[in-house]
């Protein structure tokens, strides 16, 4: 931690890394270029920071805030040493889509997101207490795939009855923009996908208010109406300096509350955080030449925390960000100075309560467009994981529970338990875990133990978003 208060030793001529050189985490360039960088990282981790909580039905300009605040927390509990960016997690998005469709409030949800925190915050002081191997033994990359993927192909129905529907032109020319950006751009804009959607579906959406009018279709609860596309009237009324409040369809500032259904249902997302939080430290300790291993715990404590403390706040969830080690990459600049200023800025939004206003009249079709394509991307990281770890499928004791799991979890089939139920991503969960680990005890021993069982096999890199 003193690094971080001291300061940063300036790399080289503090201008530019040399060819075959990174400037190390405990190293900046000149102030103004890291200024720069820290704008990069900003902008890399925008679209997604904003966009989640929007879908989750709360407020960006609080997660915004947060975001800052936990890249800050990060930062000092791993000392420095793990250059990341702690912004909303995409993997809460189903499972909020789940509470919110049994009924449940805002104050549930963000209740139910801060005891997920304390529980991947406890497995992080667990992991610090017994080495990374803690994290393997009990989430191996089948298991940790298996999750992931049942999450996001969970949200296709939120997809198809949502925001699809609402103006499915403008959905549509939304999802391409995004895959042109994400794959026919160069350098940072192929990063900035989802932004750059998001930007092209809200000014189109206003050019067809003023061209054609009103739309009449379905709005967010399903009913039909004739209403302009793009509702701006409640960013006049919005002053530019403020507390992140929110509105009442997404509340900023509140109180949790806590529901066992909602928890039930949200718990399961820490193993989503704890292979992300995983699989980028040691993506970081690959591009960086450092041995990361003994700051793991830290930093799966470091994101639980801050999870809980936002929950506890009525704010978004955070996780380590794959875009902005992709910025880490393509810079092979790795100084934790950059993030502090990304930190800081980060802050000085999230108490802008105009942009959040402006965030929140997003038309549900631009949402649409850019959900199809998120959501897939985060169930296909699991197939990821799959890939990467070489999961055997023709074992038995691996294929039955993942296919079971996976197929509970997607289909959101129920199991009724006295007076209540465990259904969708809680039950899949259930199945997946249990099921892999006992199954994998009772198989023929010359079976078992093959290398993606083995415990020093941890999940690798997981992205969000």
């Amino acid at each position: 931690m003193s690094r971080v208060i001291r300061g940063w030793t300036v790399h080289g001529d503090g201008r530019a890394p040399a060819p075959g050189e990174v400037v190390r985490p405990d190293e900046r360039l000149s102030w103004g270029r890291t200024v720069g960088l820290g704008a990069q990282h900003v902008l890399a981790m925008f679209g997604a920071t904003f966009v989640f909580p929007v879908l989750m039905g709360l407020d960006p300009n609080l997660a915004i805030l947060l975001s800052g605040l936990a890249t800050m927390l990060f930062l000092l509990m791993t000392r420095g040493r793990v250059p990341s960016y702690l912004g909303t997690s995409a993997s809460f998005v189903g499972v909020v889509a789940a509470v919110r469709a049994d009924g449940g409030t805002s104050a549930e949800v963000t209740g139910a997101i801060a005891v997920c925190g304390v529980v991947v915050a406890l497995v992080g002081l667990a992991v610090h207490l017994g080495g990374g191997r803690t994290v393997s033994a009990v989430l191996p990359p089948a298991v940790t795939g298996a999750v992931v993927m049942l999450i996001g192909f969970n949200l296709a129905p939120v997809v198809a009855g949502t925001y699809w529907p609402q103006d499915e032109g403008v959905a549509l020319v939304t999802m391409v923009v995004v895959m042109l950006t994400a794959v026919a751009g160069r350098g940072m804009l192929s990063r900035l996908g989802v932004l750059v959607g998001l930007v092209v579906g809200f000014l189109l959406s206003l050019l067809l208010d003023v061209v054609l009018g009103p739309i009449t279709a379905p709005d967010a609860s399903g009913t039909v109406s004739t209403h302009l596309r793009v509702d701006l009237s409640g960013v006049g009324d919005a002053p530019w300096i403020g507390l992140p409040l929110g509105t009442p369809e997404a509340p900023g500032l509140h109180l949790p509350a806590f529901s066992a259904s909602a928890i039930l249902l949200v718990v399961p997302v820490a193993i989503a955080l704890i292979a992300e939080n995983t699989g980028h430290v040691k993506g970081v300790a690959t591009m960086t030449g450092e041995d990361l291993d003994p700051y793991l715990g830290r930093a799966l404590a470091a994101d639980g925390i801050a999870t809980a403390v936002a929950g506890g706040v009525g704010g978004s969830p955070t996780t380590t960000y794959a875009e902005n080690i992709g910025v880490m990459a393509a810079t092979r600049v790795y100084s934790t100075a950059a993030y502090w200023v990304a930190a800081l800025v980060a802050v000085l939004i999230g108490f802008c309560p105009k942009f959040g206003a402006v965030v929140a009249a997003t038309p549900g079709g631009v949402l649409g467009g850019i959900t199809v394509v998120l959501y897939g991307m985060i169930g296909l990281l699991g197939a990821r994981i799959w890939v990467e770890n070489r999961v055997d499928f023709s074992r038995p004791e691996v294929l039955v529970p993942l296919a079971a799991g996976i197929v509970i979890g997607i289909g959101d089939v129920a199991l009724k338990i006295g007076g209540g139920s465990l259904s969708g991503i809680a039950l899949g969960s259930i199945v997946v875990i249990v099921g892999y680990h006992v199954l994998r005890r009772l198989a023929p021993r010359d079976r078992s133990a093959t290398p993606e069982n083995a415990p020093e096999d941890a999940p690798e890199d997981a992205e969000r978003e």
